[in-house]
């Protein structure tokens, strides 16, 4: 009992399910805003302020990214490849929309940021839709 608490495997899967499903929603809730004409014209302006090239179309992209990610992840679906994207979005946010500020105001996107690399290099784990359709081609 004893061994099984100081290794690294112990209990990954269920944990990594857990993980992905709360990182998930919690990225949704924050691409739910797509829908919202005044915190997209808030983002669309902000991004104008800082100068961001095309800005009203790369808020829409990034809501977006965030909404269809989130949603991604909960199903724990492609889960490799939207975590890339993922990444990217919370790179943005970070260190060129937010200057880097990981111990200040931008704590929250560089925490997102590291959780998608996890589940970048992780993958999706036992339970999610990536290990039911891709199962059989790991196997040759």
């Amino acid at each position: 009992m004893i061994r099984k608490l100081f290794t690294s495997s112990l209990y990954l899967d269920k944990w990594l399910v857990i993980l992905r499903a709360i990182t998930g929603i919690i990225i949704m809730k924050y691409g739910l805003e797509v829908f919202s004409k005044d915190h997209m014209q808030g983002n669309t302006a902000w991004l104008k302020d800082i100068h961001f090239p095309l800005p009203s179309f790369m808020a829409y992209v990034g809501k977006t990214t965030e909404l269809l990610g989130g949603i991604f992840l909960i199903l724990g679906l492609f889960t490799r490849v939207i975590s890339i994207l993922l990444v990217i979005n919370m790179s943005v946010i970070t260190f060129i929309m937010g200057n880097a500020k990981i111990l200040g105001e931008e704590t929250l996107p560089f925490l997102l940021l590291l959780l998608f690399a996890t589940f970048f290099f992780a993958g999706s784990g036992q339970w999610s839709l990536d290990c039911l359709l891709f199962k059989k081609r790991d196997n040759f």
